[in-house]
């Protein structure tokens, strides 16, 4: 059988598909927010070197769809990034963590935003009411920052951050070393903690390039005194290696996965991912 004959070619056909789809994760998107089916998973983020206690959560942002199915953010924030979409769902991680913070008094969260709502009212007025509300969550609440969104406009990051860590809160530097940090601007950021991307953390080991690189941005951390989180930690080999290097906290499935069922909502363990 002769292969099939796209109309304008397989490159147009490919991108209709891309196209298509991403038309739906926004339809899906909207309507989750529509309808209110957000809510957040909690990932324990542990000390390296005593793991059973946790330094803090990492608040997730998960969608329901009309089934109850959770989905996952991969599944849909490159979509929505960009666009007045991705401001709302930050806008909505924020409120819900702040939430979870003014029930939970001894809960400390971290929570996700993109450079691109620093400027944003809603979300502004978002963390105002928060901290008017109770001024004590500002030291429980960790905003996350992925390295690539603060490179777009650092001068409004530093700036920002400046602004609320006077009030308490901290900052992370999330995916350290899957952007293209400038470091005449990581110089200025003055991030509390630097976040390592887990393509250098997985099999560490046993892998000699990811130790050589992890311990360069170790000691960038240590030179900047910032406090080391190695994301994506999944085998207890790599825990250990991790521990003896000097990392001060690790986060990954090893330790637990994401869950909308914390241990401060439930009695049982730790224990449907999301």
């Amino acid at each position: 059988m002769a292969p099939r004959k796209f109309p304008n070619g397989p490159r147009d056909a490919l991108t209709a598909a891309i196209e298509q789809r991403d038309r739906h994760t926004l339809d899906m998107v909207t309507a989750a927010i529509r309808h209110k089916q957000v809510l957040m998973a909690y990932q324990p983020v542990v000390q390296a070197t005593s793991p059973d206690r946790i330094a803090f959560h990492e608040a997730l942002i998960r969608l329901q769809d009309e089934t109850g199915r959770i989905i996952p953010a991969r599944d849909f924030i490159d979509a929505v990034e960009e666009t007045e979409l991705g401001r709302l769902l930050d806008c909505l991680a924020l409120e819900k963590a702040l939430q979870t913070l003014y029930r939970e008094p001894d809960v400390r969260l971290s929570v996700n935003m993109s450079a691109r709502s620093i400027g944003y009212k809603k979300w502004l007025r978002t963390l105002s009411r928060g901290l008017d509300r109770d001024p004590t969550v500002a030291e429980r609440l960790i905003l996350e920052i992925t390295e690539s969104s603060a490179m777009m406009v650092p001068e409004l990051v530093v700036s920002f951050m400046s602004d609320l860590q006077r009030k308490g809160i901290s900052f992370a530097l999330d995916d350290f070393g899957a952007g293209n940090t400038a470091f005449r601007h990581f110089k200025s950021f003055q991030f509390d903690i630097l976040k390592i991307d887990g393509q250098f953390i997985r099999a560490i080991a046993c892998d000699p390039d990811n130790q050589v690189l992890a311990r360069a941005m170790l000691s960038i951390a240590q030179q900047f005194d910032m406090f080391t989180v190695a994301e994506m930690v999944e085998r207890a080999d790599d825990a250990a290696y991790l521990a003896d290097l000097g990392v001060d906290c690790l986060q990954g499935y090893y330790f637990g996965a994401p869950t909308v069922k914390p241990d401060w909502m439930t009695d049982s363990p730790l224990a449907a991912g999301a």
